[in-house]
């Protein structure tokens, strides 16, 4: 399977934790479809302290993957939002 590109797309989105409205990223986003996967190499700004955790609610809201060979945060279903 292909790598993700690695520039990545030029919009930028901010995704929050649903508990607590914490900011997790900022991130690199392409297309229109709702957020499954974080690739590392395209988030701008890490807001956590500790990976997958977020910093308001302790809530943890992805898990640590492989995704096409590339490292990624896999985001729990309802966990996170974006804008």
């Amino acid at each position: 399977m292909a790598k993700p590109n690695k520039k990545g797309p030029s919009r930028t989105v901010d995704i929050f934790c649903t508990k607590c409205k914490a900011q997790l990223f900022k991130y690199r986003k392409g297309g229109k479809g709702a957020l499954v996967k974080c690739f590392k190499e395209r988030i701008v700004e890490d807001y956590t302290k500790v990976p997958c955790t977020c910093p308001g609610c302790g809530q943890l809201f992805a898990r640590d993957t492989l995704v096409r060979g590339t490292p990624a945060f896999k985001m729990v279903g309802g966990k996170v939002t974006f804008k």
